[in-house]
């Protein structure tokens, strides 16, 4: 018989920098600024910092029914490079540390599910408290998760719920808080104040985003605002907007756009048949600059049905909206899509509400993000921990001569990601304005760090420059910017840098994603700029020769020789029209390594699960540059 194993909930999914390379030491004319305590290097080039905006700890009420017991404190412990207890008992640790850290706890229940569970206080006769309180097995936490739900099935929608305890809400988030600021060190890590709101619509499509603040706890309101104060993200904005007036800045990053049934990039307004106009746009993109294109639920990039010539568009999808076996439809659910329709818009009536650069992020509830292929323990602490509930292993019960595996969420699930942000200097402010600025990118996981630059004659400016970056900060704009279009309509010119993680495999090749509009339709195309291992791109598919680099299934080992520590190279768009909107960002490839999945496999001594991926290319995505006719 085969077993389904399925997560329960509503709601529920809902470093210091390695050795540079030349092109990123500072340089002699470097700059420092004192703060009371220290003094902190300015790099004006700007440095490559990797970070986690997106972890649950027991805060969280969907954490703590899966067992997590592990504190704020905990959790910007492990991104410092500690080690910290998984709640099934094994020590969590990665291979290096971050640079920043957000702990985003859901502001829904924030802190109810332990104060459930301590059997003291005011809730210690509540109905769910022994339920919650016996939610420390896989088992358990089912049947937690089933009570919460019945409860919220239960309540009057005009009446109170009486989970929704401000005070508890307000201490709980009071920990968030000060436990930022005491892990917030300047110049050597950064912990911003953070948390999730969680909305969705009525069919569970999902419409989670992070709120990050910029500033202390000075900086912060008294509470987060949550879905039990409204489901709709526009009431959201206008919150962070009136915040904003009292001097309490912060944006909002959406995730898992890919279980939004559409929902996150529609054209209209919020439950409603009005079209998105300038005043919607402008509230948007005010709050929401970036978006998160890759975590463990899947990776938001874009989709093969999207992106029918992208070779490389199926990666690590989950095609499911959250908890739940319902499929989410991909227009308007993808982020490279989304792209696309908000330059369609800015063509039909000048606005753009998705305007956006990226970041990737791993929405743990383990308090520790797993971002390793072969050091990876999922998400929901212990309702997947078995490499067998999470479907990489064949279910004991299985007929030896005929397997069958787990089909749950877990199965779809990926060891991603990081946000990697350029900056001046690992701080608040330096960190902040560089989100604002979408001088961002993504990686599914490895510390890959790209550049890219765009502007007109940007690639003769660079030709024998003594300091490349700065001139090409002098001559063009960076990753999240805007390139006007000139009087003559000359084609502008783009350089693209790309290093290794140095713990993991070497990089493939170099590409440029562009997207357009072309007689009222979408359009987009791929680019290969730069290949490994001196291959050279056909002119007439734009591709770099496969460069030979393998895995050996059976005991996970890859190609040694093969593959690039760096790979740049200039490009100019060959199809380049000065009259049409156009955006361009990069992506760069790793040469295969083993998935996760296949790691778990052969640590079991059994076949791979057919039904995934043995092998992933782990890769990294620049923001976008936007090209704005003259």
């Amino acid at each position: 018989m085969r077993i389904v194993f399925t997560l329960i909930g509503l709601l529920m999914f809902g470093c210091t920098q390695e050795p540079a390379e030349q092109i990123d030491k500072v340089s002699a004319k470097d700059l420092t600024v004192s703060t009371a305590e220290t003094e902190i290097e300015v790099n004006p080039n700007k440095n490559a910092y990797f970070g986690d905006t997106h972890v649950h700890t027991n805060l969280s009420f969907d954490a703590y029914l899966m067992g997590t017991r592990r504190t704020p404190d905990e959790a910007y412990e492990f991104a410092k490079g500690a080690g910290i207890e998984h709640a099934s008992g094994f020590m969590m640790k990665m291979k290096k540390p971050l640079d920043f850290l957000a702990v985003a706890d859901h502001a829904f229940y924030l802190g109810m599910m332990r104060e459930l569970a301590s059997n003291e206080g005011p809730y210690a006769d509540h109905g769910l408290s022994d339920v919650v309180s016996e939610a420390t097995s896989a088992e358990g936490a089912t049947a937690a998760f089933q009570a919460i739900l019945g409860h919220l099935r239960d309540q009057d929608p005009n009446a109170p719920d009486d989970l929704d305890d401000r005070d508890i809400r307000s201490s709980a988030w009071q920990e968030v808080i000060e436990a930022a600021e005491r892990h917030n060190d300047p110049g050597n890590f950064t912990a911003f104040i953070g948390y999730e709101f969680t909305s969705s619509g009525p069919e569970l499509q999902n419409l989670h985003r992070n709120v990050i603040f910029r500033g202390d706890r000075n900086s912060v309101p008294a509470i987060p605002f949550s879905r039990l104060d409204s489901l709709n993200p526009e009431d959201l904005w206008a919150w962070m907007d009136t915040n904003r007036e009292q001097g309490m800045e912060s944006l909002a990053i959406p995730h898992n756009m890919n279980g939004s049934d559409g929902w996150m990039f529609e054209r209209s307004y919020f439950q409603s048949d009005k079209p998105i106009d300038a005043a919607y746009a402008d509230l948007r993109m005010r709050n929401e600059p970036l978006v998160e294109n890759s975590q463990v639920k899947g990776t938001s990039d874009t989709h093969p049905l999207l992106s029918p010539n992208d070779e490389w568009a199926d990666f690590e999808l989950m095609e499911l909206r959250i908890a739940s076996t319902l499929a989410s439809k991909p227009e308007g659910s993808y982020v490279r899509n989304a792209l696309l329709n908000g330059m369609l818009m800015e063509e039909e009536s000048g606005i753009n509400p998705y305007k956006f650069g990226v970041i990737a992020a791993s929405d743990t509830h383990n308090a520790a993000g797993s971002f390793e292929e072969d050091n990876y323990w999922s998400k929901t602490g212990l309702m997947d921990i078995n490499p067998v509930n999470r479907g990489s292993v064949p279910l004991p019960e299985s007929d030896p001569e005929n397997l069958e595996w787990a089909d749950g969420a877990s199965s779809y699930w990926g060891a991603s990601g990081l946000a990697g942000v350029w900056a001046e200097s690992n701080t608040r402010d330096a960190l902040y304005d560089s989100f604002r600025s979408k001088e961002t990118f993504a990686t599914s996981g490895p510390h890959i760090r790209v550049r890219f630059f765009g502007g007109e004659g940007l690639t003769a400016s660079l030709e024998g420059a003594e300091d490349v970056i700065a001139t090409a900060y002098a001559n063009g704009v960076p990753m999240g910017g805007d390139l006007e279009g000139s009087e003559a309509g000359k084609p502008p010119s783009f350089y693209l840098w790309a290093s290794k993680d140095p713990d993991t495999e070497r990089l493939q090749r170099l590409q440029v994603i562009k997207g357009w509009i072309e007689n009222g339709e979408r359009q987009e195309d791929v680019f290969d700029v730069a290949c490994s291992d001196g291959g050279e791109i056909d002119p007439e598919t734009n591709r770099c020769p496969d460069n030979g680099a393998s895995v050996d299934l059976e005991t996970c080992e890859t190609t040694p020789e093969k593959g690039a520590n760096e790979l740049s190279g200039s490009w100019t768009d060959p199809d380049f029209d000065p009259l049409q909107h156009a955006f361009y960002y990069v992506r760069v490839l790793e040469n295969p390594k083993c998935r996760w999945s296949t790691w778990d496999a052969l640590r079991a001594g059994t076949p791979p699960n057919p039904n995934m991926h043995a092998t992933i290319q782990d890769r990294a995505w620049s923001s976008p540059i936007w090209y704005n006719p003259k």
